[in-house]
């Protein structure tokens, strides 16, 4: 799904906000970059004012201190007159020049001045309150007088026994302090003028940056697209998972969460935690690697395909397999009682001419004998899988197993000590179970020297204990835990699917039921599987030993109760 820049329509074309990412993004810190500079460089220019205005003033007062330490300024001012050419003019003119002051006026203790750059107002009174300084403290002021706005420091003046005798006050042209001033401005301008381009560069930078990754898409499109996509993910009948790099699961889709029997608490959390440890964990994780990898969560067969991404993560797909199973596990079996059905066609077709031809032969007493001999055999095997096992569906099941394992050249029998009444909570789920084992039990004896296949099916109270051996070659130590493993098989692949489903289906049931599925060496050397189902069977009824009770078979068959307990369709008597 690829989303469509949002245009204006041709004729109607904007000159406002931009609507792309990068457009958007380029401008706002462009802005951001601009305010920045704009407010550093006035907080910079701020206190730099306020520093050129203190320099002058301390330099001011430094002039006014150093002139006052004169001895000869405190003894000429006792002892002359204030005058133009007097000694007092000619000593503070002397300082003025030396040090590039706008003034150095020395005055006596009534404020009148003794000195100053336009001799016309030494002998008059100072423009400004030189009270302070008279009275002994020392001063620093920004201030206007009769030479306009300076920077003055004012000193106490004393004379030799240190009585105070007037005051020196210097000052400095406030110009020269704005000169300074707005003479580092140009410089200051250039470095935030760098700065800004600088900021303008990284900008676009980035900005390139989102533009690719973005796709160049405008605000409005991502988060359409954003919209869409949970939509989109929450709507969809197969369930996605994404992680990141770490294995953290950073989405559940709502089907998802249905298939894996999680919340949607799980996202956020690492897999491992949330599902546990498994082979579902090892395929979302990536530690099988593969297509459409078969696996079992809960009851459930699921098929996953995992895609890695760019960022180190992945996104996982699942479905639901279980009901194609299901049917290929009812195409597997109706393939067996098929199997079943042609080998007893084919032996009963041999039964028919080896009939034919004692009749021929007119050896009556002979044809009596074989069809009473035939008769016999598969009313004795039935009646034994019926004697033992009271469930009609396992009992037919066992039955046509029997059949197939005769052609295949394989004995299959039910052990003496077997005895299952016909009172078990799922039939259906003990006819996989055992099917499944017989099944594997034949694959491993066929071809084998006197081949044969053992079952045992007996209860212990309200449990069922299953048990079937083989004399196969056994299963190595090793992998007695890896048969149970989804996926894992040593035959190949049936034409409607995948194997390795078997066992790990038998084990799930039994560990559902509250039991468990194990496969140890049998006396022979072959395997040995034995399953456990707890709360397998019903209670007993009042007066029944056997617990066979009449009933209708899944079809609506009427079943009668044999004298031993056996119950068979009406239609087999």
């Amino acid at each position: 799904m690829s989303a469509v820049p949002s245009t204006p329509p041709p004729g109607r074309r904007r000159f406002g906000w931009p609507q792309r990412v990068f457009s958007q993004v380029l401008l706002m810190q462009l802005a951001v970059a601009a305010g920045v500079t704009v407010l550093a460089t006035g907080l910079f220019l701020a206190p730099l004012s306020h520093q050129l205005d203190d320099q002058a003033m301390r330099r001011a007062l430094a002039i006014a201190q150093s002139t006052a330490a004169q001895p000869q300024v405190a003894a000429d001012l006792v002892a002359s007159r204030p005058a133009a050419d007097g000694p007092v003019q000619r000593e503070a003119e002397r300082v003025r020049r030396a040090t590039g002051a706008e003034y150095v006026v020395v005055m006596d203790r009534h404020g009148v001045r003794w000195s100053h750059t336009d001799g016309r107002q030494i002998g008059k009174v100072v423009s400004t309150d030189p009270s302070e300084a008279l009275a002994g403290e020392e001063v620093m002021e920004i201030d206007s007088g009769t030479l306009g706005r300076s920077a003055r420091g004012k000193v106490p003046l004393r004379d030799s026994g240190g009585a105070i005798v007037g005051a020196v006050s210097v000052g400095i042209e406030y110009d020269s302090v704005r000169a300074r001033l707005l003479a580092a401005i140009p410089g200051l301008l250039a470095y935030a003028g760098g700065a800004l381009a600088a900021g303008a560069l990284a900008a676009y930078l980035i900005s390139r940056r989102i533009q690719k990754q973005t796709r160049d898409l405008a605000f409005s499109d991502i988060s359409a697209l954003l919209a869409e996509r949970e939509a989109m993910l929450h709507s969809i009948r197969e369930g996605v998972v994404a992680l990141d790099r770490t294995g953290r699961i950073r989405l559940l889709n709502d089907e998802a969460q249905r298939l894996l029997g999680v919340g949607p608490e799980a996202a956020g959390r690492p897999l491992d935690e949330v599902l546990g440890a498994g082979r579902t964990t090892d395929v979302l994780a990536g530690r099988v690697s593969g297509t459409d990898l078969l696996t079992v969560r809960g009851h459930r067969v699921l098929v996953a395909n995992r895609m890695p991404t760019d960022d180190g993560g992945a996104v996982a797909t699942l479905r639901d397999r279980t009901e194609l199973e299901r049917l290929g596990r009812e195409l597997d079996s109706t393939h067996g009682l098929i199997d079943a059905l042609r080998a007893q066609d084919h032996e009963h077709a041999n039964r028919l001419h080896t009939l034919l031809g004692l009749l021929e032969l007119e050896m009556y007493e002979e044809a009596v004998e074989f069809v009473t001999e035939v008769v016999g055999v598969h009313r004795t095997t039935a009646e034994q899988v019926t004697e033992k096992v009271r469930d009609p569906l396992l009992a037919a099941m066992l039955v046509g197993k029997a059949t197939v394992a005769a052609e295949r050249a394989v004995a299959l029998r039910i052990t003496p000590d077997s005895l299952l009444p016909d009172r078990l909570v799922d039939p259906r789920g003990l006819v996989t179970v055992v099917g499944n084992l017989v099944d594997n039990a034949l694959d491993a004896a066929a071809g084998t020297p006197d081949a044969s296949v053992g079952v045992t099916l007996r209860a212990e109270g309200r449990t069922a204990v299953l048990r079937v051996v083989d004399s196969g070659p056994g299963v190595p130590h090793e992998q007695r835990e890896l048969i149970f493993t989804e996926g894992w098989s040593t035959k190949a692949l049936p034409a409607h699917g995948k194997r390795g489903l078997g066992l790990a289906l038998v084990r799930r049931f039994a560990e559902r039921q509250g039991g468990h599925a194990r496969v140890a060496t049998g006396p022979d050397g072959g395997a040995e599987f034995t399953v456990v189902l707890p709360e397998a069977l019903s209670e007993a009824l009042d007066g029944d030993a056997s617990g066979a009770v009449p009933r209708e078979d899944p079809n609506g068959t009427a079943l009668r109760k044999e004298p031993g307990g056996t119950a068979l369709p009406e239609e087999a008597r």
